[in-house]
C-alpha cells in the first residue's frame, strides 16, 4: 500500500535573517528533524525570498543537481564557469555541480524582492564536469498542463539533469482546472501559489504532498488557481 502524507506550510523549518526569508521542506543547514533528510532523490526544496540588493555570495557545491525556478522578480546568477545570467518568472535554471563549482545568486533588482524555489537532486553519476543550462518554459506553462521542465529522461524543452530517475514537472492551473500527478515511486508535489485539492484534502500555498507508490492521482486547482511544482523520482 502506498503512503500519502501532507506537510503543511507552517511545519517547515524557517530561516529568517535581515536579507533572507527561507522555508525548507527538508533538513537544511542547522535545521534538523527526524526522518526528514529527503523524499526519494529530492534532498532540498527551499522557498526563498531575498530583499532588493541582497543575495547569496559566492559559495561552492559538488555532486548535486541544482534547479532554480523564479516565481516573482529576477535572480542574477554568476559562476566559476564564467556563466552569467538573470532568471525571471517563466524560466528554469539547472546547474550540475559535479566535480565542483562556485556560484553566487543575487537579487537582480535594487528596488524589488525576488521570490524563487531552489531544489537539489542527487545525481546518478558522481564527479561529472560541471555545467549550466537555462530555458524559457513560458509557452509550455501557458498550456495549463503539467509539463516537464527539468528532466533526466530527455523531455523536449526541459533542462537536462544528471539523474535518469528524476523529472520536475510544473503547471500554472486556472481555477478548477485538473492535473494528474505522475505514477512514480516517489512524488513530491508543492503548491507554490494558490491551492490544489486532491484525495479529499486541500493543499494551500506552501503545502506539499509526499507520496510513495501511490500511482497516478488526479486533483483540481482551487478557486484562485494553482502553480504546482512536482518532482517524480525513484
Amino acid at each position: 500500500m502506498g503512503i500519502f502524507e501532507i506537510r503543511r506550510a507552517d511545519t517547515r523549518a524557517h530561516t529568517k535573517i535581515d536579507w533572507l526569508d527561507s522555508w525548507h521542506a527538508f533538513n537544511f543547514g542547522p535545521h534538523r528533524m527526524p526522518n526528514n533528510d529527503r523524499h526519494g532523490l529530492l534532498v532540498v526544496a527551499n522557498d526563498d525570498r531575498v530583499i532588493a540588493g541582497g543575495g547569496f555570495g559566492e559559495h561552492g557545491h559538488a555532486d548535486m543537481e541544482i534547479v532554480t525556478y523564479v516565481l516573482e522578480g529576477a535572480l542574477e546568477h554568476g559562476d566559476s564557469l564564467g556563466t552569467h545570467g538573470i532568471i525571471r518568472p517563466g524560466e528554469v535554471q539547472r546547474m550540475s555541480a559535479g566535480t565542483g563549482i562556485r556560484h553566487a545568486e543575487m537579487n537582480a533588482s535594487r528596488d524589488e524582492p525576488v521570490h524563487f524555489l531552489q531544489m537539489w537532486v542527487l545525481p546518478d553519476t558522481q564527479h561529472v564536469t560541471p555545467s549550466y543550462e537555462q530555458h524559457d518554459v513560458t509557452s509550455a506553462l501557458d498550456t495549463g498542463e503539467l509539463v516537464a521542465i527539468a528532466s533526466g529522461r530527455g523531455h523536449d524543452g526541459a533542462v537536462a539533469i544528471q539523474q535518469r530517475d528524476a523529472v520536475m514537472w510544473a503547471a500554472r492551473l486556472e481555477p478548477g482546472a485538473p492535473a494528474t500527478l505522475p505514477d512514480a515511486h516517489h512524488v513530491h508535489a508543492y503548491v507554490a501559489r494558490g491551492s490544489f485539492g486532491i484525495d479529499g484534502e486541500t493543499l494551500a500555498t506552501g503545502d506539499a504532498l509526499r507520496g510513495t507508490a501511490l500511482g497516478a492521482m488526479a486533483g483540481v486547482a482551487g478557486p484562485d488557481g494553482a502553480e504546482l511544482i512536482v518532482w517524480e523520482t525513484a
